[in-house]
C-alpha cells in the first residue's frame, strides 16, 4: 500500500503545518524513507488549544449515553480497518503483521471497555448530619488534556488515553510520535468518521520539546499524561507541577522474571519467548531479567536459547517473520553497545549477540547468561531483544535482586509454590506482577508502576480517575 503523508489534525480538518515543515518517515526494514509527517508551528499549537476547548464544551453537551454508542461505533471502524491500520504500523515501526493486528485489535478492546466505563462514572449520596440538607459527590470531567506517545505502540498507547478521556467527558490532545505518524492518523479517522465533535481529539506531530514546554504551562490544559523515558518524565511531572496540572506518568521499566525450581519450565519458556522478543524487545514490559534458580538455570537456559535461536528475523510484512528490525540506527547502536559492554565484563553469549549484517535495523535474538550488576545492561532498560539471565538460591536473593533498580512497572514469576506466590505478590516492588501466565495490558486490568516507573493507571476503572474531578455539593433544602 502506499504510504501517506501524514498531517495535523486540528479542529476536525487534516492541514499542512502553518510553517511548511516537514520530518521524514523511515521503514526500519529498511532504512529507506517512505513520506513525511507535518510539524506544528506555535500556531499550529494555539490553534489545536483553541480547539480543544471548544471541544470540551461540545462533548459535555454529548449525554454519556450517547459519548458511549459514538466511542463504541469508533472501535467497530477501527476493526473494520485493521489491514490498512496494522500495515501502516509494520511500515513505519517494524513489527510483524501479526503483532501489528494484535495492537489494533486490542486497542479496539480498550475504546469498548472505557465506552462501557463512561456510563458508570458514579458520583455518591452522603448522609446529612441535619434534617433537609442533600450532600453529594459528584464526578466531573477535569477539562481539557495533552498526552505525549511513544512509538513503540503508536495505536494502543494513544488509546489508553484518548480512552478514559472521552469516557470521562474530556478533550484530549495527542502530541503523537514522528517515528510512526500513520497509524494514530488512520485510527483518528475512526474517531471522526464515528461522530466525535470536531476540536474534542487534536493531534499534532513536531519538535517534543517544544510543543511539552508551550502546552502544558497553558492555562487551557488541565490534564497531562506521558509515556515515554523516565528522565523526560520526570522533567514533564515537575513542568506539570509547578502548574498544578493532573499527571499520569506510565515510565521505563526493567522487568525481573523469577522462575522457580518448581516452576513449569515448559509453560514459562513457551510464554516468555513470545514476550520477551515482541516488538523486537521494544516494550516498556518486556521480561528482561530472568532471575532462575539454580535448579533449572542450566536447563532453562537451553531451552530458551534454543527457542530464540530459531526465531525467524526479518520484514514484518514477510509472513514468516517472527522479530521484527528495531526503530533505527540509534537504537541498534543502544543495544549492541550493552551486549557488548555485559561480553567484556564476563557475561556469556547463549545465543544472538550480534546485529544482523543486512539492510535495516536488525539484531539477533540474543540471551546472556553470567550476568551481574556491574554490567550496564542489569542497570539501563536494554529496550531491545536482550535476554539477561543470572542464578539465585533462596527466594530472598531473588528479591532482592528484582528490587535492586529504582523502577517498578512489570515483573513476571513462575512457580508452583502458593507460599512462594503469595510472598512475591507481597514483596516484588512493582505496579502490575503476573504468576504463571502473562496477564498483563488487559482493558480491564489496572496498567501502571511504582517509583520511578511513574504514577497512576492507564487500564481498568482506575484509568478514569485522572480525568475526573470530585465536586462536594451540600445543599440545604428550602
Amino acid at each position: 500500500m502506499a504510504y501517506p503523508a501524514v498531517n495535523l489534525f486540528i479542529n476536525g480538518v487534516w492541514r499542512e503545518g502553518s510553517e511548511g515543515r516537514r520530518e521524514d518517515v523511515v521503514n526500519p526494514a529498511t532504512g529507506k524513507v517512505i513520506g513525511s509527517v507535518a510539524h506544528a508551528s506555535r500556531a499550529d499549537l494555539d490553534d489545536v488549544l483553541e480547539a480543544a476547548q471548544a471541544g470540551f464544551k461540545a462533548w459535555q453537551n454529548v449525554s454519556v449515553f450517547e459519548r458511549s454508542k459514538i466511542m463504541r461505533r469508533a472501535a467497530t471502524l477501527l476493526r473494520e480497518r485493521v489491514e490498512e491500520i496494522a500495515t501502516l504500523i509494520t511500515l513505519e515501526e517494524g513489527k510483524p503483521l501479526a503483532e501489528a493486528r494484535m495492537e489494533v485489535n486490542s486497542g479496539a478492546d480498550l475504546i469498548d471497555w472505557f465506552a462501557e466505563e463512561a456510563r458508570r462514572t458514579y458520583g455518591r449520596i452522603i448522609p446529612a448530619r441535619l434534617p433537609g440538607v442533600t450532600q453529594l459527590a459528584n464526578k466531573e470531567a477535569v477539562g481539557p488534556c495533552i498526552g505525549f506517545t511513544p512509538w513503540n505502540f503508536p495505536v494502543s498507547q494513544i488509546l489508553r488515553k484518548v480512552g478514559p478521556a472521552l469516557a470521562a467527558g474530556c478533550s484530549i490532545i495527542i502530541k503523537g510520535p514522528e517515528e510512526t505518524p500513520a497509524a494514530p492518523a488512520a485510527m483518528f479517522r475512526c474517531f471522526a468518521d464515528a461522530g466525535v465533535p470536531a476540536g474534542t481529539l487534536g493531534l499534532i506531530y513536531g519538535v517534543p520539546a517544544e510543543i511539552s514546554s508551550y502546552c502544558i504551562p497553558h492555562p487551557i490544559i488541565r490534564k497531562v499524561s506521558f509515556t515515554g523515558s523516565v528522565p523526560v518524565g520526570k522533567h514533564l511531572a515537575a513542568l506539570a507541577g509547578s502548574h498544578m496540572k493532573r499527571v499520569t506518568m506510565e515510565l521505563g521499566g526493567h522487568a525481573p522474571v523469577i522462575i522457580c525450581n518448581d516452576a513449569d519450565l515448559q509453560a514459562a519458556c513457551q510464554a516468555l519467548i513470545a514476550f520477551k522478543y515482541r516488538n523486537a524487545g521494544q516494550v516498556c514490559i518486556s521480561p528482561t531479567r530472568f532471575i532462575v534458580q539454580r535448579g533449572v538455570h542450566d536447563q532453562f537456559v537451553e531451552m530458551f536459547s534454543s527457542a530464540a535461536s530459531a526465531l525467524k528475523v526479518g520484514d514484518g510484512l514477510a509472513p514468516d517473520t517472527q522479530v521484527g528490525p528495531l526503530i533505527n540506527e540509534r537504537r541498534l547502536q543502544a543495544v549492541e553497545r550493552l551486549v557488548k559492554d555485559a561480553v567484556a565484563k564476563g557475561a556469556s553469549v547463549a545465543a544472538g549477540g550480534n546485529r544482523i549484517d543486512k539492510e535495516g535495523y536488525f539484531f539477533e535474538p540474543t540471551v546472556l547468561t553470567g550476568v551481574t550488576a556491574e554490567m550496564a545492561a542489569m542497570s539501563e532498560e536494554p529496550f531491545g531483544p536482550v535476554a539477561l539471565v543470572r542464578s539465585f538460591d533462596e527466594v530472598e536473593e531473588a528479591l532482592q535482586e528484582a528490587n535492586r533498580l529504582p523502577f517498578g512497572l512489570a515483573s513476571y514469576a513462575w512457580t508452583r509454590t502458593q507460599s512462594v506466590a503469595d510472598t512475591l505478590s507481597r514483596r516484588v516492588d512493582s505496579g502490575m506482577l503476573t504468576i504463571n501466565h502473562l496477564g498483563l495490558a488487559l482493558a480491564e486490568t489496572p496498567y501502571g508502576g511504582v517509583r520511578d516507573s511513574g504514577y497512576g493507571s492507564e487500564g481498568g476503572i482506575e484509568a478514569l480517575d485522572g480525568y475526573l474531578t470530585t465536586k462536594f455539593v451540600s445543599c440545604l433544602n428550602q
